[in-house]
């Protein structure tokens, strides 16, 4: 969705910009407040806890039709090996916004004993997404200008690897990998290739009393236009009583040949977990030379999680739900 927040904040501001691809779910930073399934399908019942998340981020605060994103997931495990889950989203850009919604199945495959983190998995998800444009308030004349609400739906898919063995977790997904997308505008030609493979690798440690660390990395590569981006990430986690504190930090680095000057994004988060509730905060400051508001992105995120089994003897938060 980053290509396309581009080209309607381009249009806002009246800066001519070419036309890239539409996007089905943008990825931001939400998969550090404990939402990895948002971006990786194979994290569908992972863990020994099913989850229910709600994300709320809106961009630019302070500017009028502002770039908005809300988010609802929830997954969870049947039996030793079956992982279910489903993603709604609205995404909201000035007069244009979209609505999708992602069936995910996952398979576990636990590769050691059953008290340990150790297992590989795989997800596939199918999406649906609706895609419209509001013309009824535009004044002034032209012939491609319907003065309605335009709407147009396909479908698209993602597939996924995850490898979790102690403290160790890796994600692997190509995002859309289905040829397919709305066409909204019929004199601007648009791709029908939005794959977006991302790549995610993290270790977890420390000691249950003390401070726990997770540093990681995620990887993203746009195929069609070559864009790649990386986020270094790093939390801290505290158990107190029946809460855990935490806070994270990510920086991300955007490769563009095509532009001026390579994207940055600057996201702290804190937030925390108390019983089976979570809350976190998330906040997104783009830096740069080449900006469309100075305001920061923010966020905030829901959780609760349910139906918990047993923790495991080891395993990174996202796998081993305890403190």
């Amino acid at each position: 969705m980053k290509l396309f927040n581009t080209l309607i904040s381009c249009l806002l501001f009246i800066v001519p910009f070419t036309i890239k691809a539409q996007e089905t779910l943008p990825v931001y930073s939400d998969y550090l407040s404990d939402n990895v399934f948002l971006v990786h399908p194979s994290a569908a019942g992972i863990g020994n806890c099913s989850k229910i998340r709600f994300t709320a981020r809106n961009q630019w605060s302070g500017v009028a039709d502002a770039p908005s994103l809300q988010t609802l997931t929830a997954h969870t495990r049947f039996g030793d090996n079956i992982g279910a889950g489903v993603v709604l989203f609205n995404d909201k850009n000035g007069y244009h916004a979209q609505q999708g919604f992602e069936a995910v199945f996952a398979y576990h495959i636990n590769m050691g004993r059953a008290d340990d983190a150790n297992q590989l998995s795989f997800g596939l998800g199918l999406m649906a997404v609706n895609n419209t444009v509001d013309e009824s308030s535009f004044t002034i004349y032209d012939p491609v200008i319907s003065q309605i609400v335009q709407s147009e739906a396909y479908f698209n898919a993602d597939f996924s690897m995850a490898y979790h063995y102690k403290g160790l977790f890796t994600y692997f997904t190509a995002k859309n990998i289905v040829l397919s997308a709305r066409n909204l505008y019929d004199s601007f030609y648009e791709s029908l290739n939005l794959r977006r493979y991302l790549f995610t690798a993290g270790y977890y440690f420390g000691e249950k009393k003390g401070l726990q660390f997770e540093p990681s990395i995620m990887g993203q590569i746009v195929e069609r236009t070559g864009e790649k981006f990386v986020d270094f990430n790093f939390k801290i986690y505290k158990n107190i009583g029946d809460a855990q504190l935490w806070a994270a930090f990510s920086y991300r680095q955007g490769f563009d040949n095509a532009l001026p000057q390579e994207l940055q994004y600057f996201t702290p988060i804190i937030g925390i977990n108390y019983k089976n509730f979570m809350v976190s905060y998330t906040y997104t400051k783009q830096t740069g030379e080449i900006l469309f508001d100075d305001a920061g992105y923010n966020q905030l995120t829901l959780g609760y999680n349910f139906g918990c089994r047993t923790p495991r003897n080891s395993g990174c938060p996202n796998i081993n739900y305890a403190f």
